[in-house]
């Protein structure tokens, strides 16, 4: 499913003493299949984005088109269910929202909210628990007896469960360990490329954004300010830090060994597997010359 933002702009509390600006003549284009991260500081209007993804925000200006349905500002956009059932959001924290005496129960509301059957609901719960790496004899087990790791994972079978074409997820990895947030990133990557799923990441990490993402948005002050491939947008380092923002550690090294050797490599490489290469390849042009 395709998704565009045409020129959106959204008024918190709109034509109160208290309105406030959050994003501006944004424009951006999802084609069906991507994966992409939008980045930014905190205040940036990157959550604001993401309400618009589903209708839970609608704009004060501009439009957003999901799939077929176009959502303009002024206009009442009523019926937006089919909208939110096929874009699928995990919030932060997703574990905060279960509240079913089983797992079972809390994966199959959402479905069966939608007017999907009990049964096929129980059918997709089995499968979407499998999908996170948790086994079926969890499906009749209290989601409070679980782990924290084990919540958030039904949290998300929860969402895999209303089987949308779009996920967008919110800092899914906030709180976790470093092997927790590999684990996560890596199911929704594994899930993404099943699915050909449309994938939409909010995040502060550029190392996830580097690693998984087709495309990568920077937001600054409410605006798209740069929008390109990984290496076109860690290509310039010096941009990202002057709008408050982090690079790659594997970035941060090549610059300290590019200073260090007082010469800049070819390209900028995100993982340092690539790097590595890149330097023995070097070394050994060096030393048969």
């Amino acid at each position: 499913m395709d998704i565009s933002l045409k020129q959106v702009e959204y008024r918190y509390q709109a034509n109160t003493p208290f309105e406030h600006l959050a994003i501006q003549d944004v424009s951006i284009d999802i084609p069906s299949g991507t994966y992409m991260a939008i980045i930014g500081h905190t205040g940036s209007g990157k959550s604001t984005i993401l309400q618009h993804l589903n209708a839970l925000l609608q704009p004060t200006e501009g439009m957003v088109v999901i799939g077929n349905r176009e959502i303009k500002a002024h206009q009442k956009n009523k019926n937006l269910k089919d909208v939110r059932q096929k874009v699928g959001i995990v919030f932060q924290f997703p574990e905060h929202q279960l509240f079913e005496e089983t797992v079972e129960k809390d994966i199959i509301f959402g479905p069966m909210n939608f007017g999907v059957s009990e049964q096929e609901a129980k059918r997709r719960a089995r499968a979407a628990i499998v999908h996170v790496g948790l086994t079926e004899e969890i499906l009749q087990k209290s989601p409070f007896d679980l782990s924290g790791g084990q919540m958030r994972r039904v949290a998300i079978a929860g969402v895999l469960a209303m089987d949308p074409d779009v996920i967008v997820l919110d800092e899914p990895t906030a709180g976790l360990d470093p092997r927790g947030r590999k684990e996560i990133m890596d199911m929704f990557y594994q899930l993404h490329k099943e699915r050909n799923l449309s994938t939409i990441l909010v995040t502060h990490s550029m190392e996830d954004a580097a690693k998984y993402a087709d495309q990568i948005v920077i937001m600054h002050q409410g605006k798209v300010v740069k929008q390109g491939t990984a290496e076109q947008i860690f290509s310039s380092p010096a941009e990202l830090i002057k709008l408050g923002l982090d690079v790659p550690e594997v970035v941060r090294f090549q610059l300290k060994l590019e200073e260090r050797i007082g010469a800049k490599m070819d390209k900028v490489f995100l993982s340092i597997e690539d790097l590595s290469s890149a330097v023995a390849k070097s070394y050994a042009r060096g030393v048969q010359s």
